[in-house]
């Protein structure tokens, strides 16, 4: 690679040098962190999830109408902590939660410096928001966000640093209307930071939310981005911001196009039965939940994610022919919905 900067229209962008180490999970460089200092970074950085974790909940909080979220901040003996709101039992939603957490440490967790080796002996910063939403009406989609941002530090070395996040549907009684929604509000958040952003992101995040032992995806995508420090800092973290305040944009819309659809105990069996696969998908899968638990992170907040009535029956399949047969047959398909290839 001759480069490891990539142009944005408008913006400008410091190269990084060349010959940087690259990560195995995706061919994105490591660039350094300049300008301002660490700490000032790392505290714009915080500002914003703090404020993003704060409008979310507000937003979802007046789209129930009658549930509101429970607060509870916790400190990590080995460093940080971070503050936690859960929801449940609402008009929409059964479960939810939207975490903020900001951690620290002398040493990284295996799942963080296994494909990154180059870290070993750096301290680390680890901040980010992430959020689950359970609607309780089977034909309201379960949506998954998250937006962080990853330092690492050594005395007399550049600090490492990198960006993450995205967001990603996973319905039960799918809408194509939603779907493209979806779709369309992601690409939107993409399009000011170049042509093919999206279709990149949109591609991770088909390749991230696949469950390889069932050979399927958990629902139908949306984006996904990890290690982002090929541009300068200032756009990486306009880039996550993007991402961030698109979520509700992407989410409220169907929510309130399908919350008084009237469902009954079928539809919530099929329900249960699809959130296993959710499950399986965390447990098995999920960076940001092996790292929580590898981390020493609050094991509550970090199990959050999982929905509260979940059901799994052997070798179970839809009818035929139903509306729950189509989900895997027409919609858990990696497709292009935008139609742009």
């Amino acid at each position: 690679m001759a480069g490891c900067s990539r142009p944005v229209p408008g913006v400008k962008v410091v190269p990084c040098p060349s010959g940087v180490a690259l990560s195995d999970a995706n061919p994105v460089p490591i660039c350094l962190l300049k300008g301002e200092s660490v700490t000032e970074r790392i505290e714009a950085v915080k500002a914003y999830l703090l404020d993003l974790q704060v409008r979310i909940c507000t937003a979802l909080e007046n789209e129930d109408g009658r549930a509101s979220f429970a607060e509870e901040s916790w400190q990590r003996p080995a460093g940080g902590g971070g503050r936690t709101r859960v929801i449940g039992a609402g008009a929409l939603i059964e479960k939810g939660g939207v975490n903020f957490s900001h951690v620290f440490g002398d040493s990284l967790p295996p799942s963080a410096s296994a494909h990154r080796p180059e870290l070993a002996g750096r301290t680390f910063q680890a901040l980010g928001v992430s959020l689950v939403i359970h609607p309780e009406n089977p034909h309201v989609p379960t949506s998954h966000a998250n937006v962080r941002f990853f330092c690492a530090e050594k005395p007399g070395e550049e600090p490492v640093w990198w960006f993450g996040g995205g967001f990603d549907l996973t319905p039960y009684y799918a809408v194509e209307e939603d779907c493209v929604h979806w779709h369309q509000v992601a690409r939107a958040a993409c399009e000011p930071f170049g042509p093919g952003v999206y279709g990149r992101y949109k591609e991770w995040c088909d390749r991230y939310f696949h469950l390889k032992h069932r050979g399927e995806p958990r629902g139908i995508g949306g984006l996904f981005f990890d290690d982002l420090n090929e541009w300068d800092f200032d756009t990486c973290f306009a880039f996550m911001r993007a991402i961030g305040d698109a979520y509700i944009d992407a989410y409220l819309p169907i929510v309130q196009r399908r919350k008084l659809t009237p469902y009954g105990e079928r539809e919530r069996e099929f329900q249960a039965f699809r959130r296993g696969r959710y499950v399986e998908f965390n447990l098995v899968y999920d960076r940001g939940t092996l790292f929580g638990l590898q981390s020493g992170g609050r094991t509550e907040s970090i199990l959050m994610s999982l929905p509260p009535v979940v059901r799994w029956g052997y070798d179970w399949k839809p009818e035929p022919a139903t509306a729950e047969a189509r989900l895997t047959e027409y919609f858990l398909t990696d497709r292009d919905w935008l139609g742009l290839n």
